[in-house]
């Protein structure tokens, strides 16, 4: 009976709570409210004052707000969270257009994480208070990297570190975990990173562990470059034992026809790990075509060692040709052939050809033109490697949330997310929506530790989505890379529209994000 009675007391006090009378910035109306939890839709309203969710409920008829818009027919969700990009350049612009970061707003995105693949900058404190101070128009978090920590200690030299060379990049890695940095992040394919051995990137990452952070991975072979995808899985595993770190396998992918159908032994060695208490999670990008440089998929690494000026050196001694051809031969054929590579973005006369045409305009072997390629300037590339199958079973696991890792001269950059929703969520109907909305925002939230992020809840920030279901729509493709995508209605940053009825506004409230819980 008490019980009961403190029940209908609790209910009438919270009754009249949601009743006050309540001021708001901004009123969603009569939209299907997905909470990013994975639960299918609700029919509540969202309120918005600054840069906080101040209500979520199905009557708002207590609240005055100054701009109401009536949502119906419109999918509200939390903001998109991008784990993997390379966006940096553009949100450094000195160009506030630029900075908007549209091509991610309209795919629906408010945050998105860079320094990924090993690539981010030890000066994260730096970093954070130039971009803050000059405006972006997405939130972004940042990774310290191994492969620009390696390079400012070592250069791009193919040992091992000395002692005190260790201890340095772990001093500039503690440095960047206390600024704020998500953990360490590794590009263990790409110079110099391919150079290290998993136990110097076990001591880096104890480091990271010690502060709370993640370890996030580019791993050492997606294919049968070196030790092979199933081995370069165990290592990041055995990185995450070892070290007592959560890690992260970025773009998982079985990449090459040597390993396609790898994805059903590499999901069941995920699953064990998990099983035995490794806290493993990957990010996807849903397209079949990778995107990279010449150089980095088709010359060997060693011919990279000990910088730029070696290197050319190398590509032009003509004693060494024969053995770099057939090793260029080789890497060709893992992805699949020469008609397989898609130059994306380099000088005009190869853009939008393949490796196949342009040899045989410059009668020349393929090989031979990538050479020709990597010594002149290097190209982007789009490269056509994956199996449908794998992509899906990676796509299908709880584990694997959503990604573009956006580059240049590929659509992936301007489309990653309203493409997996046409495709795999409308089309082939892998998972429902309520499922990949969840992955691609609460899951992402909860992995990374962004505290007040990645739901709809009040007192969350206001990051939000709103998009039309049937007009949400990649429009770019691999010979127009660059077309933005379409169906996103408005976009809510921090409580700013950051779109506004289909159109990127001239506002830059992002924020530099940090994890909430370091150790």
């Amino acid at each position: 009976m008490n019980n009961a009675k403190y029940f209908i007391l609790g209910a009438c006090t919270l009754l009249a709570a949601c009743q006050a009378p309540m001021n708001v910035d901004l009123l969603l109306e009569n939209g299907q409210v997905y909470l990013g939890d994975g639960a299918k839709s609700v029919s509540v309203d969202v309120a918005i004052k600054n840069d906080q969710i101040v209500f979520v409920g199905a009557s708002a008829s207590h609240i005055k707000a100054e701009l109401t818009v009536d949502v119906s027919g419109l999918i509200v969700a939390p903001g998109f969270i991008d784990p993997h990009t390379h966006s940096l350049l553009e949100l450094q612009s000195p160009h506030k257009t630029i900075r908007q970061n549209a091509n991610y707003r309209l795919q629906g995105v408010t945050s998105v994480f860079i320094g990924n693949d090993g690539g981010g900058g030890p000066d994260i404190a730096g970093l954070r208070a130039s971009l803050q101070a000059a405006g972006i128009g997405t939130n972004m978090a940042l990774y310290v990297g191994h492969g620009a920590v390696r390079r400012h200690v070592m250069g791009n030299d193919n040992r091992a570190p000395r002692p005190a060379e260790l201890a340095k990049m772990k001093a500039l890695i503690s440095t960047a975990m206390d600024a704020g940095a998500l953990g360490l992040s590794t590009g263990l394919f790409y110079v110099p990173g391919s150079f290290s051995n998993t136990d110097e990137v076990i001591e880096l990452a104890k480091i990271a562990a010690a502060k709370g952070g993640v370890y996030d991975s580019h791993i050492r072979d997606e294919s049968t470059y070196s030790i092979g995808l199933e081995a370069a899985i165990e290592e990041v595993l055995e990185i995450g034992r070892r070290a007592n770190i959560p890690v992260h396998i970025a773009h998982i992918k079985a990449l090459g026809v040597d390993v396609w159908g790898k994805s059903v032994p590499v999901i069941e060695m995920i699953e064990k790990a998990r099983a035995d208490g490794i806290n493993v999670t990957a990010d996807q990008y849903p397209w079949l075509a990778s995107g990279t440089s010449i150089s980095a998929a088709l010359i060997p690494r060693e011919i990279k060692a000990g910088g730029t000026e070696k290197y050319l050196a190398r590509l032009n001694n003509f004693a060494l040709r024969e053995k770099l051809l057939i090793d260029v031969r080789e890497n060709l054929r893992r992805r699949g052939g020469a008609d397989a590579v898609l130059i994306t973005k380099g000088r005009a006369d190869w853009q939008g050809k393949t490796l196949t045409q342009i040899a045989a305009q410059n009668n020349m072997s393929a090989p031979q033109v990538a050479i020709e390629i990597a010594l002149n300037g290097n190209a982007k590339i789009a490269s056509f490697n994956m199996n449908k199958q794998d992509v899906t079973n990676f796509m299908a696991q709880s584990w694997v949330m959503t990604s573009s890792d956006g580059s240049e001269g590929h659509p992936r950059k301007y489309a990653s997310f309203p493409k997996k929703y046409e495709t795999y969520v409308k089309q082939q109907k892998i998972m429902p929506l309520e499922t990949f909305l969840y992955r691609s925002s609460g899951l992402v939230a909860d992995t990374f530790k962004l505290c007040g992020r990645g739901y709809i809840k009040t007192g969350y920030k206001a990051d939000i989505v709103v998009f039309d279901p049937k007009t949400f729509a990649a429009k770019a493709d691999f010979q127009n890379p660059k077309i933005l995508s379409s169906g996103v209605k408005y976009l809510l940053v921090n409580g700013q529209l950051a779109v506004k009825e289909g159109k990127s506004q001239a506002v830059l409230p992002g924020k530099i994000l940090r994890p909430c819980v370091q150790k």
